[in-house]
């Protein structure tokens, strides 16, 4: 049986932006008007096979890559892997021979223990590096730093839309990864400190830790965050008072970190002082490292998120909803690899996947928060 081909997705603007051309510019070399590539980029209009042609050797790439393969909304008959029992909605995908074969991302297998490649070496004086990659792969890649476990999510998604470049992302409390733009050690920041007045929590720690450096913020998720607990929650944790009861043992995150001064505001509030719960000193540095004590049984209840609970067969226990904003520097918005990222937050595909992920709400993704 002949399949339908699904409709595409069209990666023309971070071709476009790569190469430096203008909307006009690229309509002039193309020989068409502007407003057929607005309307190729906007996914309205889809070229003949000449203009795609011209327009995927003036970007130098492959028609292909220009315009990319998506799956219809009504979906396609899938050959689920495990039968029936999944409680996600997130899958791997593959085809083989003519089955489209799902691989539910849940468990282990939505943050897999594996080992990340290498893009270079460290030399022996620790102050020089053999790098591995082609030069042109430093140039088009993003160095993101946050929490947000999500924010993995951008490295597939630049590989779909826009090829050749990379998002790297590298696990770093909001502070540490503010202390990154400061330092000129990151392109982005991913932030999600807590409102506690009037004003954007966000939107003020920027301006206080990277003063001087004018900021877009621009929302990532919403993302539910509380007390990791045993499966089935046995001891009965409902609520930060129940970490001062005996026999509770907890481990904490690292001063700082966003997570420990929303506890730290629970405990003020209800009156409980730190040296009731058991192991408030024990510090881990990750919702990960948080979640395998538990798992392990080495402590009853840790600070993290829903994702990252159910992703090690956890409970959890909710306390907040925050989110989550990217701090890009003005003097980067021209970044290539940091202009795809724009271009993405706007697609429909990323908030989808957002949308999907236990505990994530999508609705504010691509909004201009300040600057």
């Amino acid at each position: 049986m002949a399949r339908t081909h699904p409709p595409t997705q069209c990666t023309i603007k971070a071709f476009r932006l790569r190469k430096g051309y203008s909307q006009e510019e690229l309509a002039q070399l193309a020989g068409v008007r502007r407003q057929a590539i607005y309307d190729m980029e906007s996914d309205k209009y889809l070229p003949n096979t000449a203009v795609a042609l011209r327009l995927a050797r003036i970007l130098g790439c492959t028609v292909e890559a220009l315009f990319v393969e998506t799956v219809p909304a009504g979906g396609e008959r899938l050959h689920l892997v495990g039968g029936q029992q999944t409680t996600s909605p997130r899958l791997a995908l593959a085809r083989v021979r003519e089955n489209l074969v799902g691989v539910p991302l849940q468990g282990n297998a939505a943050m897999p223990f594996s080992l990340a490649p290498a893009d270079g070496l460290l030399r022996a004086d620790k102050q020089s590096a053999e790098v591995l990659l082609p030069p042109s792969m430093l140039e088009q890649t993003v160095l993101l730093m946050g929490c947000d476990p999500a924010l993995s999510t951008l490295n597939e998604h630049m590989a779909r839309r826009a090829p050749g470049m990379r998002a790297h992302t590298v696990f770093a409390s909001s502070r540490m990864a503010l202390q990154g733009l400061a330092e000129g050690t990151a392109h982005i920041a991913g932030t999600h400190f807590h409102n506690s007045g009037h004003g954007e929590a966000n939107v003020e720690a920027a301006r206080h830790m990277v003063s001087g450096m004018p900021c877009r913020i621009i929302a990532f998720s919403l993302l539910e965050e509380g007390l990791m607990v045993s499966a089935g929650n046995p001891l009965g944790i409902r609520a930060v008072d129940d970490l001062a009861r005996p026999g509770v043992r907890f481990v904490n995150r690292e001063q700082g970190a966003a997570l420990r001064k929303l506890l730290e505001t629970h405990l003020h509030k209800h009156g409980i002082p730190e040296t009731q719960i058991t192991g408030y000193t024990a510090e881990v540095r990750s919702h990960c490292e948080g979640a395998y004590h538990v798992a392990c049984n080495t402590a009853d209840a840790a600070l993290g998120l829903r994702v990252v609970a159910e992703s090690f067969g956890l409970g959890f226990v909710p306390l907040a909803v925050t989110r989550c904003d990217l701090v890009i520097p003005g003097d980067l918005h021209d970044h290539p690899g940091v202009a795809a990222i724009l271009d993405i937050l706007q697609s429909a595909g990323l908030r989808r996947e957002l949308a999907s992920l236990p505990g994530y709400d999508a609705s504010l993704t691509g909004t201009i928060i300040a600057g």
